[in-house]
């Protein structure tokens, strides 16, 4: 009885970790499913020809390209909005990994009065709503002559992104041994070559995942490139999209813009997708002590 007692209840056990697992697995598929659908939509709805855009197909039959074809006609400007993407995303995640490098390791590895104090004001910073900038950024911009110009949508994307990066960043130096910086030191490296010669590298899996961050984030950026550029050459991909406007008449200009969207996310995807074991890792190792 007691052997029979014992092997139902080890069944119980293993069919309750059984169903644990299903209902897991089935919980990831659901919320994946449930990301994934509008961008799916999004894709199948590029493919479609124009006279179908509102069709409730789930496969665009007949496939068709015409609206990737008409995005990048030259009156319509799509090219060089991805270029000045680019531009801002590229020069923002650079001037981020510069500033935020040397901040953080300040934070993390230098004695000073009010250092906690100051991280936290740093972090505090990123808390503002974006729309409750904009006006005295405008006005500021305005008087100095930089509406319309990469470095009005440059500077403020810098202003987001940089206190994300200072605290990702400061746990990455916080978690190395000082012991490496006095090794290097004994050896003959001033500070400034042991935390170029040792540190950096040892913290590039955090530096990597800051950068990748930060240029989602100012590639997908859109409230300061709305408000500081009014000229057509001059707006990003984002705000390009928003003024699409229809391709074939008067018609709504929905295929275009999921065609543009198609084009602006895809990229994203397939680093995010081919680098996604680089940036779990750069994202959890700065935890670990």
């Amino acid at each position: 009885m007691t052997a029979i007692s014992t092997t139902k209840s080890g069944s119980t056990g293993r069919g309750g970790v059984n169903l644990r697992k299903v209902l897991s697995y089935l919980g990831m598929i659901v919320v994946a499913l449930y990301c994934l659908a509008p961008f799916y939509w999004m894709v199948v709805s590029a493919f479609r020809r124009p006279e179908d855009q509102f069709s409730n197909s789930p496969i665009p039959l007949p496939f068709s390209i015409k609206n990737f074809t008409v995005v990048f006609k030259p009156d319509v400007g799509f090219g060089r909005a991805l270029l000045n993407s680019l531009v801002v995303a590229g020069a923002t995640t650079v001037l981020t990994l510069v500033v935020g490098t040397f901040t953080a390791y300040a934070l993390a590895r230098l004695d000073f009065r009010f250092k906690n104090i100051t991280l936290g004001i740093i972090v505090a910073t990123s808390m503002f709503p974006t729309i409750s900038l904009l006006v005295p950024l405008l006005h500021l911009f305005t008087d100095i002559k930089w509406i319309n110009t990469y470095q009005a949508m440059i500077l403020p994307s810098l202003s987001f992104a940089l206190p994300l990066a200072v605290w990702n960043l400061t746990a990455f130096f916080r978690q190395m041994p000082f012991e490496l910086e006095y090794a290097a030191m004994v050896d003959g490296c001033t500070r400034g070559q042991a935390f170029r010669k040792i540190i950096v590298p040892l913290a590039a899996p955090g530096v990597f995942t800051t950068a990748i961050i930060a240029f989602i984030a100012a590639w997908n950026e859109f409230m300061i490139a709305l408000s500081m550029v009014n000229k057509k050459e001059m707006q990003t991909a984002t705000v390009s999209i928003s003024k699409f406007t229809g391709a074939y008449g008067f018609d709504q200009p929905f295929g275009t813009q999921m065609a543009a969207g198609v084009l602006v996310t895809v990229p994203l995807v397939i680093v995010v997708l081919v680098l996604q074991r680089r940036i779990i890792a750069g994202l959890t190792s700065g935890g670990v002590k």
